[in-house]
């Protein structure tokens, strides 16, 4: 951008520090375009908020075809100054489907495995949460729109079941539902840093852990380690095995640039802006007087 624009690389520089900018980084996002989607999104929020009385609200999905991998070669761990090491290949010992019911209260989920993810296994994995809940609770069950959920043979089951009630998300807010983020933390605590030698159908201990209710930690309680930065020598291990954590810990927030430290910066950075635009508009060497206007505008 630099020989492109015919600046300096230390003017590019301080022009993306100074407007936020963060060329090397990209995000997603996805605009709703469903009609109902105030709707929806009000009796979704509304249920987390407030839900009725004598019934269980439960975050319901499914993922997908996860692999059960194993490296080719054992895990290297974690050493001090070392992070843990692995190889780039693997081996897949087949795949596997799961459904999952969150309920965000209480911080359980009800899963279930199986080989396909068609009507059927939804279907049965309707079944165990029918036996699992106790009958005297309604059950409103929040799920997407998958075609799987919408088939004649769901529909019948249904009705032959009067206290299950679905509250779909709008097309493109799968975000509502808050199994995803359950369905993350599974990713990428128990699949991408496991070790999966048997097949995912089989009831190895991996399987179990995917399959079983798994309680969900709540991540502001319990000890937490200091964020100080550790010495050369290996005396500061001995210390935090005996440091307690629990009452005196630093917490370190990171966000957006607020708009006083934008401010702040451009303050700084103004008379250095200001002084090589002019030398660049004296010399007359680049073809971007334009876009040095601009920036001189800008301040």
């Amino acid at each position: 951008m630099a020989k492109r624009c015919g600046l300096s690389q230390t003017m590019i520089s301080r022009i993306w520090r100074a407007f936020a900018l963060q060329p090397h980084r990209t995000e997603g996002f996805k605009l709703s375009k469903d009609p109902l989607f105030i709707e929806k999104l009000r009796d979704i929020v509304g249920l987390y908020l407030n839900p009725p009385d004598r019934a269980l609200v439960l975050c319901v999905d499914e993922k997908s075809q996860i692999q059960a991998l194993d490296r080719s070669q054992p895990v290297l761990p974690m050493r001090p100054g070392q992070a843990e090491r692995r190889t780039p290949d693997y081996l897949r010992h087949g795949t596997t489907n799961r459904f999952a019911a969150l309920d965000f209260k209480a911080g359980t989920v009800i899963g279930e495995l199986h080989q396909r993810h068609r009507a059927i296994e939804f279907r049965k994995f309707l079944e165990t949460i029918d036996q699992t809940v106790p009958a005297a609770l309604q059950l409103q069950l929040i799920i997407d729109n998958y075609a799987t959920y919408k088939t004649p043979a769901i529909q019948r089951w249904l009705l032959r079941h009067p206290r299950f009630h679905l509250h779909f998300t709008p097309t493109g807010a799968s975000w509502l539902n808050l199994v995803e983020r359950w369905f993350a933390a599974l990713t990428e605590k128990q699949l991408r840093r496991g070790a999966h030698r048997r097949p995912a159908n089989s009831r190895t201990p991996s399987a179990a852990t995917w399959s079983s209710a798994t309680v969900i930690p709540n991540p502001s309680s319990g000890p937490r380690p200091p964020t100080k930065s550790s010495n050369r020598s290996l005396d500061f291990v001995n210390v935090l095995q005996t440091q307690d954590t629990s009452k005196e810990h630093t917490v370190v927030e990171t966000g957006v640039l607020a708009p006083a430290g934008l401010q702040a910066i451009r303050t700084h950075s103004k008379k250095l802006l200001r002084t090589l635009a002019s030398f660049v508009l004296q010399t007359q060497t680049f073809d971007t007087r334009g876009n040095v206007q601009a920036i001189l505008a800008f301040y």
